[in-house]
């Protein structure tokens, strides 16, 4: 079965996107190549269950199981050692990609309190797109009586083919993510 948001890819978004950005090939139109999701779970050091705890949220939320990331360098400040387990990381790719996309712009951001739109600023050089979630329990999947800690995590949108940071804007803005207008104008 096809997921929903790839049909509309293929059928809707891709000819607007030739249109509007002048492209000769349909092959040329930015896509969305995989979807990363981090959590850092800096407690993870001194307690593993709270770190086992995230990584089982990750794996509901995601529907695939993370890796367990380690840390790279020694911080003292942080009392971190190399080796030291600090977060865990998905990264989803094809049908799991656009379901996650789905529910995520479709059902979870709603569920965030006051929602009036996500930062139309997080774009890289590249065209990728990083969000910020401070909360777990927006998504539906999360039972909120068994939370033991909130846990926020950084998804980002790896996006192939973007020339620049307004394809890459088009491209998410036409999937039906939900950048807040307020800031657009003034910025």
């Amino acid at each position: 079965m096809i997921p929903r948001l790839l049909e509309k890819y293929r059928n809707e978004i891709t000819p607007q996107m030739t249109e509007k950005f002048n492209l000769k090939n349909k092959l040329a139109v930015p896509r969305i190549e995989k979807v990363v999701v981090n959590m850092g779970v800096g407690e993870g050091m001194q307690d593993i269950k709270i770190l086992d705890k995230a990584m089982e949220d990750l794996a509901i939320i995601t529907g695939q199981k993370p890796l367990l990331r380690r840390a790279k360098k020694a911080i003292a400040n942080f009392k971190v050692r190399e080796g030291y387990p600090v977060g865990c990381k998905v990264t989803l790719r094809r049908a799991r990609m656009y379901e996650f996309m789905d529910r995520l712009i479709n059902i979870a951001l709603p569920r965030i309190r006051d929602f009036r739109g996500v930062s139309p600023d997080s774009f890289d050089k590249a065209g990728n797109y990083t969000l910020g979630i401070s909360e777990q329990n927006i998504f539906p999947e999360i039972e909120y009586d068994k939370i033991s800690r909130t846990q926020g995590m950084d998804i980002t949108f790896v996006i192939k083919n973007a020339k620049s940071k307004e394809q890459a804007k088009q491209l998410l803005k036409l999937f039906g993510m939900p950048f807040s207008e307020s800031r657009e104008q003034n910025g």
